[in-house]
């Protein structure tokens, strides 16, 4: 499969079929880049509504340049999406879109950032058994994981929590995501302390932006 990462939490995943691929883009928002130009999507999978994950006005114009593409969603971001064609999914959930297996994971809460906060909710998605993007909660999908696109920093998480995170499900490939609130020395930095500090067995790449990369 190809993974192409357009900036915190947006990643193309690129699933092999007999002749062609399933081209699936997740949580296109505000802090990434590079997407707007994307075609023959088949899916689009957004976690939750939250602008670094959901940019409202590029996703419709995404939308309107694949108009083939199923876009699934948490319930909070119904009205934000409202007037779009689009599938609510809540943990648990299993869809199979061209050809691929969607299972929604996790409690279907964001992490708190803190208690006088207002909550969100949020979905992981699990794609064809082997790629885990969790959005904004460090939920445990209750499977093996071949691929984990694992958040390296936000407002709700502090880097052990990641690194305990990866230790538990222990996957083949780590993706970093989630990193454009930090400054680049301390990108580099969680990167170097994710690759330290992930198990044996685990490679962590640090996909080049806009790049695809062969996993």
């Amino acid at each position: 499969m190809r993974l192409t990462h357009f900036g915190h939490a947006c990643v193309l995943v690129e699933i092999p079929q007999q002749d062609t691929a399933t081209r699936i883009l997740i949580d296109p928002g505000t802090y990434s880049t590079d997407f707007e130009e994307l075609r023959d999507l088949d899916l689009i999978l957004i976690t939750h509504a939250h602008p670094d994950h959901l940019d409202a006005d590029r996703l419709r114009a995404l939308a309107e340049r694949n108009p083939d593409a199923t876009i699934v969603h948490s319930p909070g971001a119904a009205t934000v999406l409202a007037g779009l064609a689009t599938t609510v999914a809540v943990p648990g959930d299993k869809l199979t879109i061209s050809g691929v297996e969607i299972t929604v994971t996790g409690s279907g809460e964001h992490a708190r950032i803190h208690p006088d906060l207002p909550g969100s909710d949020n979905n992981g998605y699990l794609i064809d058994g082997l790629v885990l993007h969790p959005g904004d909660a460090l939920d445990p999908p209750g499977t093996d994981v071949d691929v984990l696109l694992v958040p390296a920093a936000g407002p709700w998480l502090k880097l052990g929590e990641t690194i305990d995170y990866v230790r538990a499900l222990a996957p083949r490939v780590v993706v970093p995501i989630h990193q454009a609130g930090l400054a680049a020395v301390h990108q580099e930095l969680h990167h170097q302390l994710l690759r330290k500090l992930a198990p044996d067995g685990t490679e962590v790449i640090v996909a080049e932006h806009a790049t695809p990369h062969t996993v």
